[in-house]
């Protein structure tokens, strides 16, 4: 083993790189964590040992003793610990290939089904196109899928840059809205907006920031059962801008409430309702605004609506 090889395995952020985890989760750290703790805990061991022992070999077999202890609870923990990071990392690379290999079936699905909606091939029945329709829509559903799974293999994986530069949070709001109308339309829910005038430019990723708001106005009217409203309220607060999207939808359960920014997770209501969802909108909503240095967060009442907001940099703050 050369020299540069050796200063590889001792830089615990380019081991921990490998791993889908937080450095503070990774095996390599949670490694040295503990070797400081067995040394601290056997000086301290020696130093208590050595007031109150007289035999000085009694105070070796004591410090030995618990020292050997403390080595093989260290090794068990980190053992563990790198198994279930193993296990995350084969999860993850496991998703990330097979999200990639559907990727060119699914294109070449997609380009058919247009190709034979558009007639360039034949006539189609009123019957087909109703058919080619359904398998349209499922196409499109299948595609948000696989984009937001490798959305959070990257997240995950530390590959998640952002293109930061100024724009207006409201103009961007506004053709968030506009897409939106004809779906919330269909659904029998009422957008509004309250958007504060003069507002500074925001400071972040436009296109990552337009996935947030889409991601809890698609929920706000998914959620929203029978005639409902959605609010959605844009201001400066402090140093930031505040944006929030109110509903008046089915709201959360207590006790899902703690779980609802984790992946893969959805609510009891979510099923309840029989509502589409994969899970994953929520967890990358929230590593975006984290990316941003912003905070994000929501109040729900089962049955009487949530209020999911977030907060971004505004860009004179950043200059």
């Amino acid at each position: 083993m050369n020299k540069e090889t050796i200063l590889q395995q001792l830089n615990i952020r380019q081991q921990c790189k490998k791993y889908p985890l937080p450095i503070w989760q990774c095996p390599q750290f949670i490694f040295v964590v503990m070797g400081v703790v067995i040394i601290i805990s056997t000086l301290f061991t020696y130093s208590i040992s050595f007031k109150y022992i007289d035999d000085p070999l009694l105070v070796a077999l004591i410090v030995l003793l618990i020292s050997w202890i403390l080595l093989i609870m260290a090794y068990i923990v980190t053992h563990g610990v790198e198994k279930l990071a193993d296990a995350a990392r084969l999860k993850m690379e496991f998703l990330t290939i097979m999200t990639h290999q559907l990727r060119a079936p699914f294109a070449n699905l997609k380009w058919i089904i247009d190709l034979l909606v558009s007639g360039k091939i034949g006539t189609i029945s009123n019957d087909q196109k109703e058919y080619l329709d359904i398998l349209a829509e499922n196409s499109k559903r299948l595609e948000e899928l696989i984009n937001k799974i490798i959305t959070a293999s990257k997240i995950e994986a530390g590959q998640f840059p952002l293109d930061k530069k100024p724009f207006s949070l409201k103009e961007l709001v506004q053709r968030v809205v506009t897409s939106a109308r004809a779906y919330a339309e269909a659904s029998n829910v009422k957008i509004t907006l309250n958007i504060q005038e003069n507002l500074p430019k925001a400071f972040g990723d436009q296109a990552r920031i337009r996935e947030v708001i889409e991601n809890f106005l698609d929920n706000a009217i998914k959620y929203s059962k029978g005639k409902g409203e959605v609010e959605i309220s844009v201001f400066k607060k402090d140093k930031s801008l505040y944006l929030e999207v109110k509903d008046s939808g089915v709201g959360i359960p207590k006790e899902d409430q703690k779980y609802i920014f984790q992946k893969f997770f959805r609510a009891k209501s979510a099923f309840k309702h029989q509502t589409q969802g994969s899970g994953l909108g929520l967890f990358i909503a929230k590593s975006i605004i984290l990316a941003h240095k912003g905070k994000i967060g929501f109040k729900s009442q089962e049955g009487k609506g949530s209020t999911f907001w977030f907060t971004i940099p505004i860009a004179e703050q950043q200059q």
